[in-house]
């Protein structure tokens, strides 16, 4: 018996309710749980109270890192391998590389962003600027008047509108400013990226039946958009495919959440 946790999201319930159909399918029994966070996901997946998570970066790192044999990753979305995080400042802007940041405003996305709150400032550190004494300013989402329900499209308004010279933003996000949010990125630019890490995850604890693991990878690779029921679980994640699991990609997410106290 597979059983699932993931945290409660519209989009997670959808997901939940169409993955039902796909492991039936496909012979998983297979069960699931909506927690009200990650970190109580995490606690129940460490109780084992679930066997199997839809996982954030964070999260997928202290699961693997409470489990002495390791937590392998069955399955994980397109969209999640070599994800980056870039830095952004308007098109007309002075600010041509990190070099040119000590003294500015620099806008982060939420604070339990990974991809815009946490690596960002890990990025920053390593590069020898400490927010809180290289930068004018260097605020979070929950910090500022934001002018934007979504914290990465916030960074960009920020930035278009001169609250902030700077800021930080996942590739993935940047990328659908235009067609979702009607902004012009050519009013942006890049001055830096990120190496790639890896993201969002299916989880598994390590006494999963290997023969039951697999199934799931297969049940969860052949989800297309052929049927309603493939059509709802990508559109749920908003990916175009789910691929099998990877166990490369996590060690700089680990790297920043030891170096800033999270884990």
């Amino acid at each position: 018996m597979i059983r699932m946790g993931a945290t409660g999201s519209p989009a997670h319930l959808d997901l939940c309710r169409a993955l039902e159909t796909v492991f039936r399918r496909n012979g998983v029994e297979f069960d699931w749980v909506l927690y009200s966070g990650y970190d109580e996901m995490v606690d129940a997946f460490t109780r084992g109270e679930i066997n199997l998570a839809w996982n954030g970066p964070l999260s997928h790192v202290k699961m693997r890192r409470a489990m002495p044999e390791g937590a392998p990753v069955l399955a994980l979305r397109d969209v999640d391998i070599g994800f980056t995080t870039r830095f952004i400042t308007r098109a007309d802007s002075t600010i041509d590389t990190v070099e040119d940041l000590p003294g500015t405003r620099f806008a982060f996305a939420a604070r339990d962003s990974v991809e815009a709150g946490l690596l960002p400032v890990y990025f920053l550190k390593q590069m020898g600027i400490h927010p809180s004494r290289s930068l004018a300013a260097a605020d979070f989402y929950d910090q500022r008047d934001v002018q934007h329900g979504s914290d990465q499209v916030d960074v960009a308004l920020q930035v278009l509108n001169r609250s902030y010279d700077a800021g930080a933003i996942s590739a993935r996000a940047f990328e659908t400013l235009g067609d979702r949010h009607g902004i012009n990125t050519g009013d942006l630019k890049v001055f830096w990226s990120s190496p790639g890490y890896s993201h969002c995850c299916f989880t598994a604890r390590p006494e999963v039946d290997p023969a039951e693991a697999a199934q799931v990878t297969s049940a969860l690779v052949s989800v297309d958009d052929g049927d309603e029921v493939g059509r709802a679980v990508l559109k749920a994640e908003a990916c175009d495919r789910l691929l099998p699991g990877i166990e490369d990609g996590w060690d700089l997410v680990e790297a920043a959440a030891i170096a800033e106290g999270l884990i």
